[in-house]
């Protein structure tokens, strides 16, 4: 179950946690005409907006829109609109019960005629619908349960945060949902209102703890990016700008996954030949992207991005595996097997021109993968050569490769204690032996002189401290 956390406290953990239901099949909100509380006469005076517990005598029923007279209805709404500015505090559910029904309803109200269409809104209207979404959205979101820290009684990490007041937020945000998606909204009236300061304050709210939240984000940002092309430089760089002070400042963010699912459409329809800016920030945000600890929590979504990128401009593959490498995982083997996941999904979009620039230090590194104590990173390396496509790019650079992995793949032979890792590597000696025999025999009889080599070296430092210690001796 979901544990909601009233106020401003921490969230809780995500083991326990159930999916809620995402949003992004973009469902309806009911509207239920029936439950509304029998209407009243519609009070003319100005509603004075406040954080505070609100008048009960603000917020009050009023007639539904499609009852009153056209001249009427653009006065309504915009009444409407200044009672689901009024806010309450969700930490007390009994408290205003009355008042946060009438505020339900009528967000319910204003999405279904926002949905229809049925209401041509005006510049003032939308401005007003503008203003008490951002009034009602853009908050201090609580703090976060790892700032939270030297209290007692902390509550297990297992149990996800969820906003109390969800039950508004959701209809205010599936309101500004239906608005962008609206046919019926002119994007040159609507740009001067869902202007770059709602994008930053949209942008800052994915760093909500709430999932729910963080998806109809990812759903409305996508839209604005899709329906306002004015926008969409701003948008990339706001997004650039979280991944920088994410990357190199706090290593802290909740969104980075929703965030990197809307680049990867993005990326998907960027026009070739491909922008220098495109290139920067894959160079600049997306690579760098891999350094942080918590990278398995978006690694999914960021390996979506980066073979985007590949897909569209092969030329890039070389300046991603190496940007892979200079980000390898050295200590942590969860990690690592997510690195060879990624790297094979590159490889595939690899030519073999960009395969020859990179391949000496990417074998190199492989070499280490195969030979690693963890079972689990070496036979993620080794099922590289099941892939068709990278062994027809290594059977190409056999003789430049082979030299470089061969004491690995004997090693393992040797002394690897995890028997699937030996059949593997077994599979892979055998698969270079068939590629070029001469080649093999050459590399074993190579490493055969390297032992000895060795081995001769061992010898003669035992000898040279065994005179060491027959010398000291005979001073005594």
């Amino acid at each position: 179950m979901f544990k909601i956390i009233k106020g401003r406290g921490k969230k809780s953990s995500k083991g326990d946690a159930v999916e809620p239901p995402i949003p992004s099949s973009l469902p309806n909100v009911p509207v239920d005409h029936a439950s509304r509380i029998a209407t009243s006469v519609v009070a003319s005076q100005h509603v004075t907006l406040a954080n505070a517990t609100p008048d009960p005598s603000v917020v009050e029923v009023l007639p539904l829109l499609k009852e009153v007279a056209l001249s009427e209805r653009h006065v309504l709404f915009i009444r409407k609109l200044q009672i689901c500015c009024v806010q309450f505090d969700f930490a007390e559910t009994v408290k205003c019960a009355r008042q946060k029904e009438i505020k339900r309803q009528t967000l319910t109200e204003l999405i279904d005629l926002v949905q229809s269409g049925s209401c041509k809104m005006n510049e003032i209207m939308q401005e007003e619908l503008v203003r008490m979404i951002s009034t009602n959205l853009f908050r201090c979101l609580p703090p976060a349960s790892h700032e939270n820290t030297g209290s007692e009684g902390v509550e297990e990490e297992d149990d996800m945060y969820l906003d109390p007041s969800w039950p508004h937020l959701q209809l205010v945000y599936e309101l500004l949902l239906r608005y962008v998606m609206s046919t019926e909204m002119d994007t040159k009236v609507a740009k001067r209102y869902l202007d770059h300061s709602f994008v930053l304050k949209l942008l800052d709210l994915f760093d909500s703890e709430d999932p729910r939240e963080r998806e109809y984000l990812k759903t409305i940002l996508h839209r604005i990016y899709g329906k306002f092309m004015v926008h969409r430089p701003f948008i990339r760089n706001g997004i650039n700008n979280v991944f920088y002070r994410f990357i190199f400042e706090t290593e802290r963010h909740n969104g980075m996954g929703e965030l990197l699912e809307i680049l990867g459409s993005v990326i998907n329809g960027f026009a070739l030949p491909m922008k220098e800016e495109h290139k920067l920030f894959l160079v600049r945000a997306l690579i760098p992207l891999h350094k942080p600890k918590c990278v398995s929590a978006y690694h999914h979504q960021l390996s979506y991005c980066i073979t985007q990128f590949v897909e569209k401009d092969y030329r890039l593959a070389d300046i991603v595996i190496t940007g892979l490498l200079k980000y390898w995982p050295i200590t942590n083997c969860g990690k690592e097997v997510l690195f060879l996941n990624e790297l094979e999904e590159v490889l595939e979009g690899t030519q073999p021109a960009e395969f020859q620039r990179c391949l000496v230090p990417l074998f190199k590194q492989l070499g280490r993968s195969i030979n690693s104590p963890h079972f689990q990173v070496a036979e993620r390396a080794l099922f590289l050569w099941n892939n068709e496509h990278i062994v027809d790019l290594i059977a190409q650079n056999r003789r430049a490769i082979l030299p470089i992995i061969f004491e690995q793949l004997e090693r393992n032979m040797c002394g690897h204690w995890n028997q699937a890792v030996h059949g593997l590597t077994s599979n892979v000696r055998r698969m270079f032996l068939e590629m070029d025999s001469e080649l093999f025999e050459e590399c074993e009889k190579e490493y055969n002189e390297k032992a000895a080599g060795a081995s001769g070296l061992v010898e003669q430092r035992e000898r040279a401290w065994k005179k060491l210690e027959e010398a000291a001796s005979m001073v005594q």
